[in-house]
């Protein structure tokens, strides 16, 4: 079955509420690879619970839309589908503690054409509960690579979203080596998402991979983590958006090299693997308040 272009525009995502507390900030934390020196002062303020300081990609592991995209109605060849964007915007300071209402919808699909796959968007807006102000907006961008060719006259397919920018044709302005747990998916999986190719070889060597590997979004997490570091942004108020591509997976124990290029009011950056000389996440972008 092809992808159907109005049944996945309309497709019916469950409202999800949530709650989280001071301990899952700090988990979150954590698996980041956060306060691995107990006297860093900038780190421990987001793994001590008085004035704690939440990351604000804490928020992806809230409210998880699920593998909906197994179901046979979606037209979508899932083994096929890769996690190619992350896209998130605040719309305000995330708190250590709340009650979130999380909508999930699909705003754009997106057909590249036969033989190049096609982009479905999926939307999350978090709103403090219940009916209350918003809070953040995600936009997870899934690259179906066998599902191209769809669009027809009468489902002609959706724009895609505004490209990322390449990273600067010139040295980066800073780096900063983030050495990440040789457990952290152990850690990282206990904010929701449990698929084995994190935790058990054999999972990860039916998936291709000789080991397992960390949670794409994790390595996400780990960008807003060096913008935060580098920036000395501190409590995290003034990160406003962030997104980046995926471009290859990680491996627990590995270290990430940040290369960051600073500009006025936002900051180009990529993430590598130091030991294989791999980039790992690359068009990222993340937008900063005012001062």
């Amino acid at each position: 079955m092809p992808i159907d272009y109005h049944r996945l525009r309309q497709w019916p995502f469950q409202q999800a509420t949530v709650r989280y507390g001071a301990n899952d900030c700090i988990l979150y934390a954590l698996s980041l690879g956060m306060a691995q020196d107990p006297l860093d002062a900038q780190d421990l303020q987001y793994a001590y619970e008085e004035g704690l300081r939440v990351v604000p990609t804490f928020l992806s592991t809230m409210g998880s839309s699920g593998a909906w995209f197994r179901d046979p109605r979606s037209g979508i060849q899932w083994l096929q589908m890769l996690h190619g964007e992350q896209r998130m915007r605040f719309h305000g300071a995330v708190p250590a503690s709340a009650e979130l209402a999380c909508r999930a919808r699909i705003s754009r699909v997106v057909d590249k054409g036969a033989g190049r796959g096609a982009l479905v968007v999926v939307q999350q807006d978090w709103v403090h509960a219940p009916g209350g102000a918003p809070l953040a907006t995600a936009q997870q961008v899934l690259f179906c690579r066998a599902d191209g060719g769809f669009a027809t006259a009468a489902q002609p397919g959706d724009a895609p979203l505004e490209p990322l920018p390449c990273a600067p044709r010139r040295a980066p302005d800073q780096t900063l080596d983030m050495p990440t747990l040789p457990n952290a998916a152990l850690l990282y999986r206990l904010g929701g998402d449990r698929n084995p190719i994190h935790v058990l070889p054999q999972a990860a060597r039916e998936a291709g991979f000789d080991r397992p590997i960390l949670h794409g979004l994790c390595t996400y997490g780990m960008a807003a983590r060096a913008v935060l570091r580098a920036g000395e942004l501190g409590d995290g108020t003034r990160l406003s958006a962030i997104a980046a591509r995926f471009s290859a997976p990680v491996f627990p124990g590995e270290t990430l090299q940040a290369r960051l290029w600073h500009g006025s009011q936002q900051v180009q950056f990529e993430l590598w693997a130091r030991e294989r000389a791999v980039p790992v996440l690359s068009h990222g972008l993340a937008e900063l308040q005012p001062c």
